[in-house]
């Protein structure tokens, strides 16, 4: 599996349990339904785009795209 891709995952991973810690930090004081909506939402949101990211990771096509890629900048080097 690609560096890279692993650190994106990471990334993104990180900022789902940040955002469910500031939510249940906040939960303490009652948030509204309106905020609980919205954290709700970009949750959803985000859940998708690491959906979407693990598929083109784990995709052969994105390996493939990629070594020849390394093959392009190999020869114009």
């Amino acid at each position: 599996m690609n560096l890279t891709a692993i650190f994106i995952v990471g990334i993104v991973c990180w900022a789902i349990v940040a955002i469910i810690d500031s939510v249940k930090d906040k939960s303490k004081d009652k948030l509204s339904s309106k905020q609980a909506q919205t954290y709700e939402s970009e949750i959803a949101s985000l859940k998708e785009r690491v959906s979407v990211l693990e598929k083109i990771v784990t995709d052969e096509k994105y390996d493939l795209k990629k070594q020849f890629d390394d093959l392009e900048k190999d020869k114009v080097a």
